[in-house]
């Protein structure tokens, strides 16, 4: 069976310096339960089952990053007290979700990734840690009121004083030895720009690797799996490749048909002008952050021009407003070409 994650939608103590912060297309564009999305979840399920390293890469801007962390559930780590009590999360938070530092060193990556699976296992001890917590408040109940009768009832020359057992103490103490033997819940770990990572790093995954039965992801651009092919003690390690790949024409239809925008972007519901949507499907081929940033510009050129209606003409008005990179490896990446005040009006 596998692993249920249900999505999210992307968004104590001190860490050691890394970033597992999300990117700025995971604050923008809410994520979506895409073919891509589910076929990299079957991924990562066969990766934890079987405890291989896992190899994913694909273009800038498809979904990769977006897609790891809603399956590893980190917002809700990040958002969980570890320090506390309370009940489990179901199911479990057993994924961990790692980026490692531009510049990073096997220390680094050792203790980023150490912190983070301690963080799993809080939470998964948060259950017996607020089953301690209302026993110990019983049993110092049960002192306060016994000591209370002492009082008054108990001969203080005549008799020994009576303890009543278990203590505190002992409780307190086998509520630690409990916690000691519960098993670590870390299944996966997933670490996203795996590019950053040199020789001496993946050695310190390797090791990482080696040391438990759990599986490992790396995450990065196409040519990954060619770099670490130089690697044979790590590449050999390697039992599944997954390449995450633009959104098709279909996809892209369906996600407008299900009324889906970026984030705070709102547009005419469906149904669009078909032009206007082929117009999109061209532009973007695809490139799920391209597609944000574009019906972004579109909303913008509709409140500007004091228009409703999503035609190819407003699609143009905001191509012409993005700088789109074509790269060897099929992606694509948009940066903005100029800043237009709020006086602007568009030549539709």
């Amino acid at each position: 069976m596998s692993h249920q994650h249900p999505p999210t939608s992307p968004q104590g103590g001190q860490q050691p310096p890394s970033s597992d912060t999300a990117t700025n297309s995971s604050h923008l564009f809410p994520l979506v339960e895409t073919l891509e999305h589910r076929r990299f979840a079957e991924f990562c399920d066969a990766c934890r089952r079987y405890a291989y390293i896992g190899l994913c890469y694909g273009p800038p801007g498809v979904g990769k990053t977006l897609s790891a962390r809603s399956y590893s559930r980190w917002d809700k780590v990040r958002q969980s007290d570890r320090r506390g009590s309370g009940p489990a999360e179901d199911p479990l938070l057993d994924t961990v979700f790692y980026t490692p530092p531009v510049v990073n060193a096997p220390g680094t990556i050792a203790s980023g990734i150490r912190y983070r699976r301690d963080t799993l296992g809080d939470l998964a001890r948060r259950p017996l840690r607020l089953e301690k917590e209302e026993k110990l408040e019983s049993i110092q109940r049960r002192d306060e009121e016994y000591h209370a009768t002492l009082l008054y009832e108990h001969d203080w020359l005549a008799d020994t004083l009576p303890e009543l057992r278990p203590t505190y103490r002992e409780v307190a103490r086998d509520y630690g030895i409990e916690e000691m033997k519960m098993p670590h819940p870390t299944k996966l770990i997933i670490i996203d720009e795996a590019d950053r990572l040199r020789m001496a790093s993946l050695e310190q995954v390797r090791d990482i690797f080696d040391g438990g039965e759990i599986g490992v992801i790396l995450i990065g651009m196409p040519g990954l799996e060619k770099r670490l092919a130089r690697y044979p003690q790590f590449y050999s390690r390697i039992g599944f490749v997954h390449e995450f790949r633009p959104l098709d024409a279909a996809a892209i239809r369906q996600l407008f048909q299900q009324g889906w925008t970026p984030g705070g972007v709102q547009l005419r519901p469906q149904p669009w002008d078909q032009e206007a949507v082929a117009a999109i499907i061209r532009i973007t081929g695809g490139n799920f952050r391209l597609l944000g940033r574009l019906l972004t510009l579109m909303e913008r050129i509709l409140e500007i021009n004091a228009l409703r209606e999503v035609s190819k003409a407003v699609v143009e008005a905001a191509r012409a407003s993005l700088v789109i990179v074509l790269t060897s490896y099929g992606g694509c990446g948009a940066f903005p070409s100029q800043v237009h005040h709020c006086s602007d009006r568009y030549n539709l």
